[in-house]
């Protein structure tokens, strides 16, 4: 393979890399810390990104733009927390049913509101030229940085400090670390608040390189469940294992055959996962670390 073409996959790796882990980690972190399947999760990306969007055309630099969609989708998490999705813990099914709904009435209010699509945002930083071919510096070096740098933020947050020794307690025995003093329904709702901002970030983010209509939200939600059901539900060891595996097999077969053929592989190696991997490549390494604990 000339060097060209290995360059053409490894920018195509960090775009899908980065697309997976920024559209995941907050999926992971609802799903894998509270139970909660939310199937509006692409929504709330796509508040993120209307929310940027619109402040953009408001007159605000795109940085500052951002800064507004992170905290409107917080914000609207909150508010949905606080509102319905605090009655459905440990209500798996119901989560399922209730998040499906308000994805529903979250599309058509934005159809209602803002029409069909608004105006985009054009990509910035322009491209890299290299031999015959070129790729977003944006798509394959900025948005690489910021998926590897919400990594590094979020395994410091869940375990270098004492709100995420608290929000691991509180998940893991909520009775014992209420009586250990712990605000286990603060817990939540932060927890939530977190996975919501993230989801915001990932709207924000992308919001410069996806057509802006009342459906972007659902090619977030594949990629995010498929990374999910392949790493498990721990997004500091899940997330990033199956970023790197789902974003090679994704470059390799686009190159190959396409979007649509690494779209197909995507979800064959998703199916593969869920028969040889039950719990995802977290519950094996966990598998993994109890058998070396034994024969010690």
């Amino acid at each position: 393979m000339a060097i060209y073409e290995l360059l053409n996959l490894g920018f195509q790796f960090l775009d899908s890399f980065a697309f997976i882990v920024l559209a995941t980690a907050g999926l992971a972190i609802i799903f894998g810390m509270m139970g909660i399947i939310n199937l509006a999760h692409g929504e709330f990306i796509l508040v993120g990104a209307y929310a940027t969007t619109l402040s953009f055309h408001a007159g605000l630099p795109l940085p500052l733009a951002m800064v507004a969609g992170v905290v409107a989708t917080t914000i609207f998490g909150i508010v949905l927390e606080r509102t319905i999705i605090h009655r459905l813990y440990g209500r798996l099914l119901d989560s399922m049913v209730v998040t499906f709904g308000i994805s529903l009435v979250v599309i058509q209010l934005t159809r209602i509101v803002f029409g069909n699509s608004l105006e985009q945002i054009g990509t910035p930083f322009g491209g890299i030229s290299y031999g015959p071919y070129s790729y977003s510096t944006y798509r394959s070096v900025v948005l690489a940085t910021c998926a590897i740098a919400t990594l590094v933020g979020l395994y410091v947050l869940f375990t270098r400090t004492d709100f995420g020794v608290r929000a691991r307690a509180t998940i893991q025995d909520e009775e014992t670390a209420r009586s250990m003093g712990v605000d286990t329904d603060r817990m939540y709702l932060s927890t939530f608040a977190i996975g919501s901002a993230l989801a915001g970030l990932t709207g924000a983010l992308y919001a410069p390189t996806i057509t802006m209509s009342p459906e972007l939200g659902t090619g977030f939600l594949v990629e995010a469940f498929v990374a999910v059901v392949v790493g498990g539900p721990s997004v500091i060891l899940g997330t990033p294992l199956a970023g790197g595996l789902l974003g090679l097999v994704d470059a390799v077969f686009t190159n190959l055959g396409g979007q649509f053929i690494g779209t197909v592989f995507l979800l064959l190696t998703a199916i593969v996962a869920i028969r040889v991997l039950p719990d995802g490549i977290t519950g094996l390494l966990e598998d993994l670390r109890e058998k070396w604990r034994r024969a010690e």
